[in-house]
């Protein structure tokens, strides 16, 4: 039964993740860059301005609403994650250097399909029975199409219920394991392979699901007001390792660069034809692009809907502003760590966070596997708050608010699980109800673009 459960999956998860999806997620992309006429090239100045001035605003919020920037920091708490450092190590160790190129050409269209996620949740938001704004893609599909398409709306929910156990949780907490694991190893704290770990790790999977119970169960502003602390820290930490590696490394810069937009079009003249073609190049850094920003998987608006403002395409901008900070910035960074360190990169072989982990070892030392092991805890942290607001507002569409508590504390239970379990098939099972959710999101997105575009030409006529 299992060896069953693993082919199906995997052959659903092939499609999914494969090339019929990838050219759905890049046709809506196109489609919605020429109906924009680029708004993320456009209005890349005024979205970046828009986001950072709100940094240091204290402005009051009404009830029911979290501000404009924590609701972005609460997205971006869900998307940088670990795939930001794991994904991309696998995108070039499969796809080679070039699937960065690739990675930023997902950005560049990413960036259009998140503005309008954005805007269509602000639009079609509703408030529920306690008074707070609730939206994202399933409310967007109820409001904003024809009932014969509300099926789409209850069935990306239930996806998202799905998949948050896993992708949003117990794989987050493992990884936080993995990185606490081996900063006690590097620093003999523990033995490898010591019976000790057991404990330690049920201990931490126990901390874990405290923390995310707390967060949680205090609603919406409580999150929002622990992402918009947590997220620039995490972000900050990250890019300043990261930065000093490129720095140090300054010299092969120029190369590296060279190499990633040379190799996106013969990836295999430099992996030594390891990676089969430009086409698997290319798969590998859309897909893995798509997975880090999550533009096409409409779960970034559901915390966009929780904005104070009133302005529809003014949070759009923060849409934009996500991807960039995603894709752009830490994902090209984490690039930058792997190929200007001088590590040995097996091509065709799967690779992941210790690829990482190792660039910034082989230039700072050991010791740095503390404040790695640090950033991955925030990042890996963040995702489960950020998807456990995702999977609160799933479960609510379905069966409405009465359901939230009961569902954050199973929610917060499932750390336990990814602390002390092997979840390899929850990961590949997770990672297909995740790619299935971009099927009902961009059906709605393509036939709302015309109500899109209307707020658009209204927004540039008086700004």
């Amino acid at each position: 039964m299992y060896d069953l459960i693993v082919t199906v999956n995997n052959t659903v998860n092939n499609f999914v993740w494969g090339v019929p999806a990838m050219v759905c997620i890049v046709g809506v992309g196109l489609y919605l860059a020429i109906r924009t006429r680029c708004i993320q090239i456009r209005k890349f100045g005024l979205s970046m301005r828009t986001t950072l001035g709100k940094i240091f605003s204290k402005e009051t919020v009404q009830d029911g609403a979290i501000s404009p920037f924590q609701a972005v920091c609460t997205a971006l708490a869900a998307t940088v994650g670990t795939g930001n450092i794991a994904g991309v190590a696998g995108a070039i160790a499969i796809g080679g250097p070039g699937a960065i190129f690739w990675m930023w050409c997902s950005a560049l269209l990413g960036m259009g399909t998140k503005f309008t996620e954005v805007t269509l949740a602000l639009r079609y938001r509703e408030k529920n029975v306690k008074g707070d704004y609730v939206g994202g893609p399933m409310y967007y599909i109820k409001n904003g199409l024809g009932k014969k398409w509300h099926f789409l709306a209850y069935l990306y929910a239930a996806l998202g219920v799905l998949t948050v156990f896993g992708t949003g949780n117990a794989t987050q907490v493992n990884a936080i394991i993995t990185a606490i694991d081996s900063a006690l190893i590097n620093f003999h704290i523990v033995a490898d392979q010591a019976p000790a770990f057991k404990m330690i790790n049920l201990g931490i999977g126990i901390f874990i699901m405290i923390l995310v119970a707390l967060v949680l169960l205090g609603g919406v502003k409580r999150i929002g007001n622990v992402t918009e602390k947590l997220v620039p820290f995490m972000a900050l930490i990250y890019v300043i390792l990261a930065l000093g590696v490129v720095f140090i490394n300054i010299k092969s810069v120029p190369g590296v660069i060279a190499t990633i937009f040379t190799s996106a079009f013969r990836p295999a003249s430099f992996t030594g034809g390891m990676v089969g073609s430009m086409f698997l190049c290319m798969k590998k850094g859309v897909s893995r692009g798509i997975f880090s920003n999550e533009a096409g998987l409409g779960t970034g608006s559901i915390a966009h809907a929780s904005s104070a403002t009133q302005d529809p395409v003014q949070q759009g901008f923060f849409g934009i502003f996500e991807v960039f900070m995603d894709t752009v910035v830490i994902c090209t960074l984490t690039a930058l760590v792997i190929l200007t360190s001088g590590v040995n990169i097996s091509y065709g072989v799967a690779a992941g966070a210790e690829l990482t982990i190792s660039g910034f070892t082989s230039t700072y030392g050991g010791w740095v596997s503390i404040l790695t092991a640090i950033a991955m805890c925030c990042f890996a942290f963040s995702t489960i708050i950020g998807w456990g607001l995702y999977g609160t507002r799933c479960i609510e569409f379905i069966f409405g608010s009465k359901i939230n508590r009961p569902f954050m504390v199973v929610h917060s239970l499932v750390a336990i699980v990814g602390a002390t379990m092997n979840l390899g098939l929850i990961w590949d099972i997770s990672d297909t109800f995740n790619g299935m959710m971009v099927i009902p999101n961009l059906i709605a997105i393509f036939l709302l673009s015309g109500p899109m575009i209307k707020m658009l030409k209204e927004y540039e006529k008086t700004h």
